[in-house]
């Protein structure tokens, strides 16, 4: 008898597969929903205190560059340039940071998998 509840035991602290299967699936939709969070996203990129902007999707795709008129200057192209890299940059770190805050809590949850 003593066998049995030995036996028994150890049954009762193996999971069951049913149980992980619904956890890898619950797992995969909620990273579904938080990449297409991301993608869904728009963000706006800004350098010289808003001077330029650069509004870009969750993709990465640039949608949109703001210029304004006083910082177009002919004889120096490279600040407008320097601020161009700036927005684009900032869009791209608030992307980055998003697909953090949205994938990083995933990630760590996903551990209990063997991911």
């Amino acid at each position: 008898m003593s066998g049995e509840t030995l036996e028994k035991g150890k049954m009762m602290s193996q999971p069951d597969m049913s149980d992980i299967l619904a956890q890898a699936q619950e797992m995969q939709a909620k990273l579904q929903a938080a990449q297409e969070e991301i993608m869904s996203s728009i963000v706006i990129g800004q350098a010289g205190n808003g001077l330029v902007s650069v509004s870009m999707q969750g993709s990465g795709t640039v949608t949109s560059v703001n210029i304004d008129p006083k910082v177009i200057d002919p004889e120096d192209p490279d600040t407008l340039q320097d601020l161009l890299v700036g927005a684009y940059n900032d869009a791209h770190g608030q992307l980055a940071k998003i697909a953090q805050d949205k994938m990083g809590p995933l990630q760590g949850a996903m551990g209990g998998f063997g991911f």
